[in-house]
């Protein structure tokens, strides 16, 4: 399954139709939120199938697709699933400081004819034409973003792409300075799209002017999504087996803020790991602790460790190496990794 995201090209009245739709089922949403959270205080649960028809029949009278409907009560259930289960937070309400930005088509969709396609409730609208994979459209998604409509298709097939023949291995160590840092001395530096456009974003926040603002938010979303699928595809052609270290990102950015936030860590670890899957790749995670500050060459713990040594870049081991800190944190990962697997190998053959 993936995803092809489509930038449609709407006339005036369409527009109004689709702004319209976002309005009327934002007021869905929070009746489904606040339906949900009465029901549990008096112990009243709905099944996911009960919950999406509690509305039936009802999209003619707002006139909106009944499909539509079903798929924002599914979208208010999920969010209080995923509360319940402790998975995440309490659902906020739908306003003007947190809007409704999509307007979902669960139900299968016709594939494309030349420029345009075919959208429940609209009928045919025009898109910037781009090739598409073949398969069966399983379902869509329109969303608002500030700069224009955008309609997302999840089509039941598999991206792969060429791949060298190699049995190479790397060992990765994310950073913030360096973006990434691989075993064999590689260095992938942070482009820094957040403080580069930081002056021009100030000055639309000193303006007022909000749409700006969002935009600019959304042009550096889409060069670091952008560069991270380059870097992934990279390492995912030249290598067999993948290693990387596996550190809670989130809790990194609570310390380090924006070094954390801006470099997009996870979604590059994310977008490796699923398009190593499809290329028949093993990507590895591996348990970041002491990769640091051990040597990978005599493996004695005498590297820095504290967070206030967190500045030391080279450093030399009692065994006579000299060690970049995050070449020997990748090395160590590499090691630590294989060895992982050769275990794991071990055992399956009942070693």
């Amino acid at each position: 399954m993936i995803i092809r995201k489509l930038k449609l090209k709407l006339n005036k009245t369409q527009e109004q139709q689709l702004d319209t739709w976002l309005w009327r089922l934002t007021g869905v949403y929070n009746w489904a939120i606040k339906k949900i959270e009465n029901n549990a205080k008096n112990k009243i649960y709905f099944s996911k199938y009960d919950f999406q028809n509690l509305l039936a029949g009802h999209g003619k009278k707002i006139d909106i697709p009944s499909h539509a409907i079903q798929g924002v009560l599914i979208q208010a259930y999920t969010a209080w699933e995923r509360c319940f289960k402790k998975m995440s937070r309490k659902p906020r309400l739908k306003g003007v400081r947190n809007k409704l930005n999509s307007i979902p088509f669960p139900d299968p969709i016709k594939p494309p004819e030349g420029n345009k396609i075919s959208i429940p409730g609209m009928g045919k609208v025009r898109f910037h034409k781009q090739d598409i994979p073949e398969g069966a459209i399983k379902c869509g998604r329109i969303i608002k973003k500030p700069s224009g409509w955008y309609l997302c298709l999840w089509i039941d097939t598999v991206h792969t792409f060429p791949v060298k023949k190699t049995k190479d291995e790397v060992g990765i160590d994310p950073g913030f300075s360096t973006l990434l840092t691989l075993s064999n001395g590689e260095k992938i530096e942070n482009p820094r799209e957040l403080r580069k456009g930081a002056e021009r974003l100030a000055q639309a926040q000193r303006a007022g002017d909000k749409k700006l603002v969002a935009r600019l938010h959304e042009r550096q979303a889409n060069k670091r999504r952008d560069r991270n699928h380059k870097i992934s595809r990279k390492i995912v052609e030249n290598y067999k087996k993948i290693y990387y270290s596996k550190d809670n990102f989130s809790e990194l950015a609570r310390t380090h803020g924006k070094s954390v936030s801006e470099a997009g860590l996870g979604q590059l670890i994310s977008t490796i790991t699923y398009k190593g899957s499809a290329c028949d790749r093993e990507v590895i995670p591996v348990d970041s602790q002491f990769t640091t500050m051990t040597c990978s060459v005599c493996g004695s713990r005498t590297g820095p460790s504290d967070w206030d040594k967190l500045a030391v870049r080279q450093w030399n081991c009692a065994c006579g190496a000299q060690h970049d800190r995050d070449i020997n944190s990748a090395r160590n990962v590499l090691l630590a990794g294989a060895g992982s697997a050769l275990k794991a190998t071990g055992k399956n053959r009942g070693n």
